[in-house]
């Protein structure tokens, strides 16, 4: 097991990463009080919820098994949550715990910061995406039609469990929506590491335990410092963002239903770089080479078919980088260096957005 410390002071909390800990990590012993409610989904509950409620035999362990899928990040399951606390009597000394990928871990992150004013949880990724971005930082939400992730709050975890094994049982379309996150961290501040990934880009690929678990320590290493910088993303934390701002407004667009956040966040990406590349900031090699290994991984390259300029416009609007009714965004001044700045020409971004949907 390895362990990473993202530093909050007291609220500073660990991320361990490593095989079977599913199974042999003490999580009872990380409880503060005798309640705590396990919530999943449905693809996930047959696989690893009777395993984690092993843990938690002297205590009251409810379980709570939602529905998968972006669509149900809404305020309407998030309700459900409550009711299910409500039902069976959580005391505000209770711990939820997140059982699955980003949606459950946003959206239990979210129940936790409002149930009785804030209860502790912990978060145990199931996803790639979720272990190396979500999971950590305690950004948490719901989506509303209007826009993703629009209502929410910060919340730390107590801890984040990482189990490199469930990874085993990833479809392989999810490892790689996961994988774009990672990358996201060599282009904005770890260029090492992005030249380290298209070293080992096979390895990858093939599901190599070894590399797999480099690549989570490196990005958990990474986010764990900036969040550390910038808790609440009133400065830098906002690199994080790469390509989501793009990638929000095509989850938007189709509904939360047809893409996944890493599918939208690697074009998105591309989007960002290719507008850097107009910009004159970053070396054109860069955009094709990205674009070569999302192709390896099949991350889309394309954006969806009948999206226009003015509808990407009209839904960034609505990003949470707008400040004082001016779109930021999170572009690249070199490989391993981004900005976040709403200093750039507006043509450059008309210009992408023409490019990208072929008009």
């Amino acid at each position: 097991m390895r362990t990473l410390q993202v530093a909050l002071a007291e609220r500073s909390y660990p991320i361990h990463i490593g095989a079977g800990l599913l199974d042999t990590f003490p999580l009872a012993e990380q409880v503060r009080g005798n309640q705590v409610m396990i919530i999943t989904n449905e693809t996930i509950a047959p696989l690893y919820l009777e395993r984690l409620t092993r843990h938690f035999a002297a205590s009251q362990c409810d379980t709570l098994v939602l529905p998968d899928g972006e669509k149900f990040k809404n305020l309407e399951t998030l309700e459900s949550i409550f009711d299910a606390l409500m039902a069976r009597r959580h005391s505000r000394t209770t711990t939820l715990i997140a059982l699955g990928g980003g949606v459950i871990g946003d959206m239990v992150g979210f129940a936790a910061a409002c149930y009785q004013r804030g209860v502790d949880f912990i978060q145990v990724p199931t996803t790639l995406l979720a272990q190396v971005d979500s999971s950590v930082g305690g950004k948490t939400a719901v989506n509303h039609p209007r826009g993703k992730n629009m209502i929410g709050a910060f919340h730390q975890p107590r801890l984040v469990l990482i189990d490199t094994d469930v990874l085993a049982t990833l479809p392989q379309r999810e490892l790689a929506a996961g994988y774009a996150e990672v990358i996201k961290y060599g282009l904005i501040r770890d260029p090492d590491f992005y030249h380290w990934l298209e070293t080992n880009n096979d390895k990858l690929l093939s599901r190599d335990n070894e590399a797999l678990s480099e690549a989570i320590y490196r990005s958990c290493e990474n986010k764990a410092q900036v969040v550390a910088d910038d808790e609440t993303e009133q400065g830098n934390r906002a690199l994080l963002n790469l390509g989501h701002t793009f990638g929000h407004a095509i989850e938007t667009a189709t509904g939360y239903s047809q893409w996944l956040h890493g599918e939208a966040v690697a074009v998105g990406m591309l989007m960002a770089v290719h507008m850097s590349v107009r910009l004159g900031w970053v070396d054109a090699a860069l955009e094709p080479g990205l674009a070569g290994v999302l192709a390896q991984w099949q991350l889309p390259v394309t954006i969806p078919p009948g999206m226009t300029p003015d509808q990407f416009i009209d839904l960034m609007a609505l990003d949470k980088k707008v400040q004082n009714g001016r779109l930021r965004l999170v572009l690249l001044r070199q490989l391993g260096e981004a900005v976040v700045t709403a200093d750039y020409d507006a043509v450059a971004l008309r210009q992408t957005l023409e490019a990208f949907c072929g008009t």
